[in-house]
């Protein structure tokens, strides 16, 4: 009996055998679909790549795959009519061979092998281009371009769901390994390739991807899927570039899908319209895409030239049309975001608080423009005023958003802001955000002189208990609102003698701003700190003192103080005189004991 090889030695050929036999199969299959003989080997060459746990022999096992499925779609082995029963066997076998490996490759996505998420990644979607060209080149060439769904369905499920990686599991174990405590966050280095590479870039990837998605969280309930609203809002926060004009819709993926589509048909007159195109619309909108409707715009008014607009109406557009839609795009964005909004708000509140800080960052920027009816969110917007702090003042800059740009009636937008003032405003890691904010509404000079002193007031008085940064904004801030709003220059020249809260006839336990009776009061809470013990804040204390010749301060130059930049700011500033380091001893008064204190001994 022959000696045993060593370990290593024998793990070494095991590796070279394993190669061998997947570049054997390949060329066996490679011949096999030119000559139309069994395709028998596709089965051991995909038994190889679920048992292997190399990443680099699986990544030699999945190309070598790739390759092999891209000619056998090529080669119309999954398309086109079947013409005997056999060809049929053939075809549904070649599919469940086809569905174990877009299975693998999902799993791949959750891989520790950053190589073999990425390749994963790309053959998937090589493999939807593939599968969609081959849709239309069986189809008539009067129909419109294809997209193979049920293959994309695949990739938003493995994105969004996130099953683990199946990595040298074997299909036995694959369907009864449990999945408790796997991690199903989508990993950052595929959240970013994906953005990168086609959501942000290819119009038709982001028009099926966002359709699907909304799609994908309605049929999961949270609890079965408690992953599956943040992966989602990883992906479409970071949708930098969307379409604001159908000219701009003009990079495609499944490059067929470029192609001009055939103009919607117009409706006829007083509802004429007949049996037979009522009876294909039925058709179109028997699947998901009757959620249109909900999303149209009004009709299109009559043209000035008496011609009656062509654009058909969203809900009736063919897939084809709907890709070169502009409304048709907003339709499926706003769907998406509608139906995860509410999502966020599930989980723990610890989640909710940093799902909801996430949307709003983003949200006046790069959601709502895109929006088909902005007004939609604003159950949503609302419901996070609630919430108060940081949350709350976001929100509230977005139905500032909807009340500016899109007419939003929201009565006690005022009342609400005034809440945030509390003691902690000026003390919170965000206060820079709250004056930026804070200013731009209450920018307007439309707004009542008495409201807008209410806000003053009521930060005039929280200064008396505020760190020296938080007073150095509040200076230039009241500064500025005094310029804006001349009517409050009486807060600041006021003839009679008050002097202290208890002279002072402001309300500060009224909830409304309008009637806080602010406007008859001063602000004698900024003059007190003339006498801080900061000296940046006590010079800024000094300009209400001075002639209002400068029209206003930069907030931006005041928002970022900290103690340390106050303290790096003394450290730095240059001293003019020199401070006494003792005192003359004529200046000592006899027999004080001052003696005693500076005795050595």
């Amino acid at each position: 009996m022959p000696p045993s090889l060593p370990s290593k030695k024998r793990k070494t050929r095991e590796v070279d055998d394993t190669a061998q036999a997947i570049q054997d199969l390949e060329k066996q299959l490679t011949t096999a679909v030119s000559k139309g003989s069994s395709l028998n080997p596709l089965a051991d060459l995909l038994d190889i790549a679920l048992d292997v746990s190399s990443p680099t022999q699986l990544s030699k096992a999945i190309y070598a795959l790739y390759r092999v499925f891209v000619i056998i779609i090529s080669n119309g082995l999954l398309s086109g009519p079947d013409r005997t029963e056999e060809a049929k066997a053939v075809r549904a076998w070649l599919f469940e061979r086809l569905h174990a490996f877009v299975d693998l490759l999902a799993s791949l996505l959750k891989d520790e092998e950053a190589s073999l998420k990425r390749s994963a990644l790309d053959i998937l979607f090589s493999l939807q281009k593939h599968l969609s060209s081959s849709l239309t080149r069986i189809g008539d060439s009067k129909q419109p371009p294809q997209f193979h769904v049920s293959h994309f369905r695949k990739i938003v499920s493995a994105l969004l769901l996130c099953p683990p990686s199946q990595r040298g599991n074997g299909i036995k174990k694959r369907k009864t390994d449990p999945e408790s405590g796997a991690d199903h966050t989508l990993d950052a280095d595929v959240r970013d390739h994906v953005v990168n590479t086609w959501f942000s870039v290819n119009d038709d990837i982001r028009w099926f991807f966002l359709r699907d998605a909304a799609i994908l969280i309605s049929k999961h309930p949270h609890a079965e899927a408690p992953q599956l609203p943040g992966n989602l809002l990883s992906i479409i926060e970071r949708l930098t570039t969307f379409p604001t004009k159908a000219a701009e819709l003009n990079s495609w993926w499944v490059e067929e899908l470029g192609t001009k589509p055939a103009p919607s048909k117009k409706s006829k007159a007083d509802g004429d319209q007949d049996e037979d195109d009522d009876a294909g619309n039925d058709q179109a909108n028997a699947d998901e895409d009757d959620w249109r409707k909900f999303f149209d715009d009004p009709p299109a008014k009559t043209a000035a030239e008496g011609k009656k607009a062509t654009a058909g109406r969203v809900h009736t557009l063919t897939i084809h049309q709907s890709l070169h839609s502009l409304a048709a795009h907003r339709a499926v964005f706003t769907r998406a975001w509608l139906t995860l909004l509410p999502r966020l708000s599930l989980g723990s509140a610890e989640s909710t608080k940093g799902h909801s800080l996430r949307v709003l960052n983003v949200l006046h920027r790069g959601v709502i423009p895109h929006l088909t009816r902005p007004i939609l969110i604003m159950d949503w917007i609302s419901a996070s005023v609630d919430h108060g702090g940081t949350v709350g003042l976001l929100a509230l800059n977005a139905l500032f958003t909807l009340m500016k740009e899109y007419n939003l009636d929201y009565p006690s937008f005022y009342t609400r802001l005034y809440s945030f003032l509390d003691r902690d405003v000026l003390h919170l890691k965000h206060r820079a955000r709250f004056f930026r904010l804070t200013e731009l509404f209450l920018g307007s000079t439309h707004l009542p002189a008495n409201l807008v002193a209410s806000f003053v007031k009521r930060l005039s008085r929280l200064s008396l208990h505020a760190p020296p940064a938080a007073v150095v904004m509040l200076m230039p801030f009241t500064y500025n609102m005094l310029r804006r709003h001349p009517a409050l220059m009486s807060m600041i020249h006021r003839a009679e003698e008050v002097t202290g809260a208890e002279c002072d006839g402001f309300d500060a336990e009224e909830e409304n701003p309008t009637l806080t009776n602010a406007l008859e009061s001063s602000l004698w809470e900024l003059y007190s700190h003339r006498q801080h013990y900061h000296a940046s804040v006590s010079s800024l204390a000094k300009i209400f003192e001075e002639a209002f010749t400068r029209p206003s301060y930069g907030m931006e130059d005041f928002l970022d103080h900290t103690y340390g930049t106050l303290l790096e700011t003394e450290v730095k500033r240059k001293i003019r005189k020199e401070p006494a380091t003792a005192l003359e001893a004529s200046q000592v008064a006899e027999e004080d004991g001052m003696e005693e204190v500076w005795t050595i001994g």
